[in-house]
C-alpha cells in the first residue's frame, strides 16, 4: 500500500481510504479498493501545470483524473473508477463510509479523519490481489465543537436540516456571497481537522464555480 501511495503522491494525490474485497459496485474479483483524493498542497499545483487545465476544454479536472488514475491503475494491473462516470454512478459514497475513514458529518456533507470537510474523491483504483488495509480512523466529530454548524452565513449548512443546495446557490452567487465563492464554503473552512489543509483561493474558486456552472450553468 506504501508503494502505491508514494506513486499516487508523485501526481498529486494520494489513498484516502481502502476496503478488502469483495466490494459491493466494484469489479468482479476484485480483491482491494483504493479510493484517492487530492494531495494537498501538492495536488493543486500538479493539476494547473497540466494540459487538461489549460487546454479551455470542458471538464479539466475529471480529464486530468482519469489520465492520472488510469496511468496508475494501469501500472498496478487495476481497473481504474471515477465518481463522474454514469449512470449508473460507482457508490463512492458508501466505499467512502465503509472505509473507516470518513462520516457524514453534522451538517450534511462527508467529514475525513485528515482532510475533513473538504475530503474528495477523484478516482478509486479496484486491485486484483490482496493489500494490508489500514486500520479504521477516529472519528473527527466526536468531542468537537462543531463550528462547521453555525459558520454558514445563510444556513445552507446546518444541524438542523439536509444541506440545502438552493439557498447556497442563491447566495454564492451574489455580492454578498462573494467570499464563499472566491476563498471556499465557510462552514467547510470551520472545520477543525483539516488544520493545514485548505484550499489556495484560486484553487476553491475553481471548484465553486464548477458547483455554480453544475447546478445553473
Amino acid at each position: 500500500m506504501r508503494a502505491l501511495d508514494d506513486r499516487a503522491r508523485a501526481v498529486g494525490l494520494t489513498i484516502r481510504g481502502a476496503l478488502e474485497g469483495p466490494v459491493d459496485g466494484a469489479p468482479p474479483g476484485t480483491r482491494t479498493l483504493v479510493l484517492l483524493g487530492p494531495d494537498e498542497p501538492a495536488f493543486w499545483a500538479q493539476f494547473t501545470a497540466s494540459d487538461e487545465y489549460g487546454d479551455g476544454a470542458p471538464h479539466p479536472l475529471d480529464r486530468w483524473s482519469r489520465r492520472v488514475i488510469c496511468d496508475l491503475a494501469s501500472a498496478e494491473g487495476g481497473t481504474a473508477l471515477f465518481p463522474f462516470d454514469g449512470p449508473p454512478y460507482a457508490p463512492f459514497v458508501s466505499w467512502a463510509l465503509a472505509s473507516g475513514r470518513a462520516w457524514i458529518s453534522p451538517v450534511g456533507p462527508m467529514v475525513h479523519d485528515d482532510a475533513g470537510l473538504f475530503i474528495s474523491y477523484r478516482g478509486a483504483i479496484a486491485l486484483p490481489r490482496a493489500l494490508p488495509v489500514p486500520a479504521p480512523g477516529r472519528q473527527p466529530c466526536t468531542g468537537c465543537a462543531a463550528p462547521c454548524t453555525t459558520a454558514c452565513p445563510v444556513g445552507a449548512l446546518s444541524a438542523d436540516h439536509p444541506y440545502d443546495v438552493a439557498r447556497c446557490l442563491d447566495h454564492i452567487t451574489t455580492d454578498a456571497g462573494e467570499t464563499c465563492r472566491s476563498r471556499g464554503c465557510l462552514a467547510r473552512r470551520a472545520c477543525p481537522t483539516d488544520t493545514g489543509f485548505h484550499r489556495r483561493a484560486g484553487q476553491s474558486a475553481f471548484h465553486m464555480d464548477a458547483f455554480v456552472k453544475a447546478h445553473r450553468p
